[in-house]
């Protein structure tokens, strides 16, 4: 679905990422390898440590760049790949008109003005889980991560203020319909970068995981 997206990121994400190969499991993995399992498996082999946020800046993660140089960066190659009806194009990649669906709150927005972009796990919570520990590089990567779908999601400004930087423990979107997409693209992107979780972040995806589908993910890992 995203075709045009993953064009956008091959640029930041060329010195990081290996040729594919695929893998049944994680083991000895490598980035570019592509893994596939049950969901409820993937959580099982995410790391479990106590996060830290000594030092973090969200200036730290380099985001909303135009990888591709085509004058449209990363916010607006979400909006218009993720368009229910397409936007206005204007000049250096202004947009206007359009309509989006935001499966946070089960809302339909007019306009790009009432949308942002989020993270699906937060810059902040990233930093907790790992990524204190990479390069400027890998963390703009992972900023501006379109070559998986998961990673960046357009919601209504509304619903991304009140989840800020939360994990599954303390914030579950609102529509509750959508909380098993929701932790389970969770679970795919911190299988994707490699990130922990933290003993009250497990359980909560464990608890909503046990009333969901144990839907097989697929996720090239990114490092």
């Amino acid at each position: 679905m995203r075709l045009a997206r993953i064009t956008a990121v091959a640029a930041v994400l060329a010195a990081l990422l290996v040729p594919t190969t695929a893998h049944a499991a994680p083991a000895a993995a490598v980035p570019g390898d592509v893994v596939s399992l049950p969901v409820r498996d993937a959580l099982t082999r995410l790391p479990v440590r106590t996060e830290d946020r000594t030092g973090y800046e969200r200036t730290k993660f380099k985001h909303w760049v135009d990888a591709d140089r085509d004058g449209c960066n990363t916010r607006a190659e979400v909006l218009k790949s993720e368009a229910v009806i397409a936007p206005v194009q204007g000049p250096r990649c202004s947009l206007s008109g359009g309509l989006w669906f935001s499966p946070y709150d089960d809302r339909s927005i007019e306009g790009p003005g009432g949308l942002d972009i989020d993270h699906l796990v937060p810059l902040a919570e990233a930093w907790d889980s790992g990524a204190s520990a990479w390069s400027a590089a890998e963390r703009e990567a992972y900023a501006n991560d379109l070559g998986d779908d998961r990673a960046l999601i357009a919601v209504s400004a509304a619903s991304n203020r009140s989840k800020a930087d939360q994990d599954p423990a303390t914030w579950l979107p609102p529509a509750v319909s959508y909380r098993c997409q929701y932790v389970t693209d969770w679970v795919a992107d911190k299988t994707r970068w490699g990130l922990s979780i933290d003993t009250g972040e497990q359980d909560a995806l464990a608890t909503v995981l046990a009333s969901c589908p144990n839907a097989p993910i697929t996720v090239t890992l990114a490092r």
